[in-house]
């Protein structure tokens, strides 16, 4: 079966030894994936720039998409207007890291922001999590906590509770050589304000309805 152009652009981002050397991946920079997407190359796929690494995003299952929109609508009554809340788009981040957070917020207005100059960090990002929790703990929390986001939330679908990480710092046995020194999980029945907006809370319950 013929590969797709994304499939053979990323064979050929490969390099192989005829002489039995292993097989080194290619380590895109964010330039290079920005141009092969303008190209084409990644055919209209859902994919994310992660340490080098270009990942296809898993199609989300109906839970996961309701979720993200009850995250969407509680963040926006707890932000004021000068702030901008982006739902499954690029944040510009460390180590040739493009990541997709289900929703982040970012200081407004939009108007700062456009074509790939997407925004470098957030006051806040949440990941909806079900299958992808373990990366969300590890990788995704390694590189928010790198970008110095002070308030990253995972939604964790399975256990039915909030996940909310603060105080990134410096670790260099975890992933992007950093991770978060607070962790506080919250039940179903309980509330928090996010850090940029202390004055208003988020009930659990309304983002786990």
């Amino acid at each position: 079966m013929a590969m797709s152009t994304v499939d053979t652009a990323l064979a050929d981002a490969s390099v192989r030894s005829s002489a039995g050397i292993a097989a080194r991946r290619h380590r895109w920079t964010r330039d290079e994936y920005h141009r092969i997407a303008d190209l084409g190359v990644l055919g209209g796929r859902r994919v994310e720039l992660i340490h080098g690494d270009i990942v296809e995003m898993s199609p989300p299952k109906e839970q996961h998409v309701i979720a993200v929109e009850n995250v969407e609508a509680a963040v926006k009554r707890a932000f004021e207007a000068n702030q901008w809340v982006r739902t499954q788009a690029p944040l510009s981040m460390p180590d040739d890291s493009e990541p997709m957070p289900d929703v982040a917020v970012v200081p407004g207005p939009r108007g700062r922001y456009s074509d790939h100059n997407h925004p470098p960090g957030a006051l806040l990002v949440v990941e909806v999590s079900d299958s992808t929790l373990l990366i969300d703990r590890t990788e995704k929390a390694g590189l928010y906590a790198s970008a110095g986001v002070e308030d990253y939330w995972i939604l964790n679908l399975c256990q039915r509770q909030l996940e909310v990480y603060r105080k990134p710092i410096q670790d260099t046995t975890c992933a992007h050589g950093h991770r978060y020194g607070e962790l506080k999980t919250l039940a179903v029945e309980e509330s928090i304000a996010p850090l940029a907006a202390p004055e208003r809370l988020i009930e659990v319950a309304e983002l786990l309805l």
